[in-house]
């Protein structure tokens, strides 16, 4: 059973609250997402594990169990090419749920006319295999968000 975590802090909103139909539909996977404070710092690692995909918007975290855990920073936000992100870990590494990831400001992202919604999302994993999944209230960074079993 894996706890994922929160990687910012905010006001849970829930897939359906992703302006982005790929997320809002689940069509990824079922997960969550949070809208997150506006203020520059770093997102969180969501779970243990090995960060297979690591891109400045985007990245994906793999626990023991075979878990990958989606966590996108901002809607459309691929097309800034890195611009306002900054790298804190490597594609490869093993790092500890909680641990900074990506430095980022949603506001930033916001005054550039994009959202900063983050979906964070069970790779492949059918909707009954997550329980407790948060659809509002406010979070902190590193507050569960889901269990997947």
């Amino acid at each position: 059973m894996t706890k994922v975590l929160s990687p910012v802090a905010g006001r849970v909103v829930g897939l359906a609250g992703v302006p982005d139909p790929v997320f809002a539909q689940a069509m990824v996977g079922p997960g969550t997402a949070v809208d997150p404070v506006r203020e520059p710092g770093p997102a969180l690692a969501p779970v243990t594990g090995k960060i297979v995909k690591l891109h400045p918007h985007a990245f994906v975290v793999v626990d023991a169990e075979g878990h990958g855990v989606l966590v996108h920073l901002g809607i459309d936000t691929v097309q800034l090419k890195g611009e306002g992100f900054e790298l804190l870990a490597a594609e490869g590494e093993q790092v500890t749920a909680g641990q900074p990831l990506v430095n980022w400001n949603p506001a930033a992202v916001e005054a550039g006319g994009r959202s900063p919604i983050c979906a964070v999302v069970a790779l492949d994993a059918p909707a009954e295999a997550l329980s407790e999944v948060l659809e509002d209230g406010e979070v902190t960074k590193g507050a569960e968000l889901y269990t997947w079993s």
